[in-house]
Order: C-alpha cells, then structure tokens, then sequence
C-alpha cells in the first residue's frame, strides 16, 4: 500500500525537499551569505571571486547537513581557515559561527517573506501512512524545524520530530552520520531494519544507509538519481505520491516546485 516491503513499519522523513518546499530558499540563502563572505574576501586578499556553486557545491558541502557542518566543509573545500567563534558572533563576522548565523537570518527572512509550501504527494503519502496507524518522524538538521512544519500546516501529522535542538541538547552528530536517524527510530520503538528514510539530500541517504535502515528511499528533485542510489538509497523517485496506488498518484502530484 505505501510501495515499500511489508516488514516496514516507521516511517522517517527528511523535512527540506521531501516534505516542504524549502530546500531551494535554503540553497539561495547559502548563496546569498557565501557571496558576501566570497566578496569581501576577495576585496581583503586582491584575490578573484569565485561565487558559490548554489547546484553543486551546495549538494557536495551542505546540502542536509546541520549548519555549522556545511559552513566548515565548504571553507575547508575553498582552503579557507577560520576561527570557530562562538554564537553570539554578530552575522557575517569572520567566523564560522558568525557566517552560519547571517545564513540563519536570511533563510528565516527568505521564509517570512515567501511562506512554506509542501510538497503535496509527499502529504498526501503522510496521510496514507497515518491512515494506515503507522508511525511517522521528521528528522531534520535544521533548528527551525518545528517552526517550518507549523508554517506549512503539517507539524501534527508526526509523532516524533528530530530537529537540530534535539540534536544539540542529546549531542547527536548530524548527517551523514546516521545517529538523528537512529534517535527517532528508538523514539518509535522500532528497530532501523523496519524503518523507511526519505531523503532528497546526498548526506540523508548515506546517513540512513549506515544507519541499517530498511529501506532508503531517495527523493529525486534535482537530477541526481545515480549519486543518491550511489550514496545509499534503495529506491529513487521523483515524487512520493509515485510510491502510492495510481489512483492516488494521478491526484496527488499537481503542482511540485523543485527542491535543492
């Protein structure tokens, strides 16, 4: 009934790009901050700009990892060292801290001015399962999770949500790393092999693949369906409402925007 084997009985959801809309304002934030980083660099060294990939080093370096994590990677793929700082670096200081929080500020403003949207196959899925009394989690890298799901109308479709806060306060490393996965699973009480990872994110699906899940389903929004069931998804879709009967499929997939 929800296009997955019989014995799986949890189902897990990524949030930017699997569930909401939001994957492609976060790209364009990340853009947006590395840019004024890139810039003002460039004007400190005499070196070129050389502008953020928001395609693909967004999906190699960021790209469903916790914020802090996608800043250091790609300042480390771009040779650039800098100090950690700490949180209360204001935004756009020459510091980690400070460059991930002028990204937090602007993909908060991207969403107050632009709203949420879900992705409707992938409700109209959620709604399936729950029809069916199966339990549901997000599982998200981002500290604004909660607020997003809300703004999208979808926070109480889900028992459980791991967030970015949950991470920070039970020290849970993010992805790749399968341990947020792995959390909300035993928050279900379900063991990985009988739980579903939906992931449109490079680090999502290799995290659920090391987590021994039972199925990694691979969220196809951008073209990149060989480097998804490279790094770890055992089914790749377009939309989830492929994953439904084909009456349901015919209705439920009008209107998806892409994600990141």
């Amino acid at each position: 009934m929800l296009g997955l084997p019989d014995d799986i009985r949890a189902f897990l959801f990524d949030l930017d790009g699997v569930l909401t809309q939001t994957a492609k304002v976060h790209a364009a934030a990340w853009k947006d901050t590395f840019d004024a980083f890139l810039r003002a660099e460039a004007a400190r060294t005499g070196g070129p700009f050389v502008p953020f990939d928001a395609v693909a080093e967004y999906d190699a370096y960021v790209d469903g990892r916790p914020r802090l994590d996608g800043t250091r990677a790609f300042l480390r793929s771009r040779g650039i060292d800098l100090p950690e700082g700490t949180p209360d670096d204001p935004p756009n200081s020459r510091t980690v801290q400070g460059i991930s929080r002028a990204k937090n500020d602007t993909v908060l403003r991207m969403i107050r001015e632009q709203g949420v949207q879900p992705y409707e196959g992938s409700v109209a899925y959620v709604h399936r399962m729950r029809a069916a009394g199966l339990p549901g989690a997000v599982v998200s890298s981002s500290a604004n999770c909660r607020d997003v799901l809300r703004a999208a109308g979808i926070e109480d479709l889900f028992e459980v949500i791991v967030d970015g806060q949950v991470a920070k306060a039970e020290g849970l490393p993010g992805k790749p790393a399968p341990d947020t996965y792995l959390y909300a699973a035993r928050a279900l009480g379900v063991e990985p092999a009988h739980a579903a990872v939906f992931e449109d994110a490079l680090a999502g699906v290799a995290s659920g693949r090391a987590g021994g899940f039972g199925a990694v389903v691979g969220v196809n929004r951008t073209g990149q369906a060989a480097e998804l069931r490279r790094d770890g998804a055992t089914v790749v879709v377009e939309d989830l409402s492929e994953l439904l009967g084909a009456g349901e499929e015919a209705g439920a997939g009008e209107g998806e925007g892409d994600s990141a």
